[in-house]
């Protein structure tokens, strides 16, 4: 009955040193060997050998030919800029959703795709009447919601298979749960600009939603504006998906994204 209490505590154990491991190495100290990490660690060089070997493998560490030293690797850029998104992303959308708030009289969101569930990270409320309710750090479907859809049109293809391969539930009989169609749809989000969910996790609820991109123009979050049926109705999608494409630009420049404008010579002369 203690095998596998002990398993989990040499589990973490093994988790605890790797991260010590990585967090040995400094400015003053960018490279370290083995030897030195064990010492300065007082682990067995075994371990540490075993520890760095895994690390190693998934590159967040890696060793210098030259000097047969480790250094940090380039997969913890990826983390850091995880990171750097979500806390500029808190700091540059409140005065934009704030604004989006004010004219269009609707809640509005920023969400990012964690696994295959959306979260909303920030949230300015309307003042207006409504019984729809979203709470920061909730997870919702991707592909029935518009912060969902307006990321995922524009992730690889693996990423998108394995929200599909997860299913398609249907929450309301307007759900997308046919995986061809929903590809299309996708597509078509993609070469829009921004996405729809007009009852499709809620069926009292309509969501627009646009891609915000950070400075490498990858696109890691979307705005929407969430609101009831009765006020955002298909009348009013074209003047508000505007106003939402608008917005996540805005968000996404002032995150350093530069939009590239293609360049059309002049054949008037």
């Amino acid at each position: 009955m203690t095998e596998k209490p002990a398993k989990q505590e040499h589990l973490l154990s093994s988790v605890t040193n790797a991260l010590l491991i990585m967090r040995a190495f400094t400015l003053e100290e960018p490279e370290k060997g083995i030897r030195e990490l064990s010492k300065e660690l007082a682990l067995s060089k075994s371990s540490v050998q075993r520890l760095v070997a895994t690390l190693s493998q998934q590159g967040f560490v890696v060793k210098d030919p030259s000097t047969q030293k480790y250094r940090l690797g380039v997969s913890l850029l990826g983390l850091s800029r995880v990171v750097t998104n979500h806390l500029e992303i808190h700091r540059e959308a409140l005065p934009v959703l704030e604004k989006l708030v004010e004219k269009l009289g609707e809640t509005a969101h920023i969400g990012i795709l964690e696994g295959t569930n959306v979260v909303y990270l920030h949230k300015v409320e309307t003042k207006r009447p409504t019984s729809i309710l979203t709470d920061i750090g909730k997870n919702n479907p991707p592909y029935c919601t518009g912060c969902g859809k307006a990321i995922l049109a524009y992730q690889d293809s693996e990423v998108i298979e394995q929200v599909i391969s997860e299913g398609l539930i249907p929450y309301t009989d307007k759900t997308i749960t046919i995986p061809s169609e929903f590809r299309d749809h996708l597509k078509e989000i993609k070469q829009n600009g921004f996405a729809v969910s007009m009852g499709e996790l809620n069926e009292d609820a309509v969501s627009i939603a646009a891609p915000v991109r950070d400075y490498t123009g990858h696109v890691f979050a979307a705005l929407s504006i969430v609101g009831p049926i009765q006020r955002m109705n298909s009348n009013l999608i074209p003047a508000y998906s505007k106003e939402v494409m608008r917005a996540a630009m805005e968000i996404s420049e002032n995150l350093g994204y530069i939009k590239k404008i293609s360049y059309r010579p002049d054949r008037s002369n």
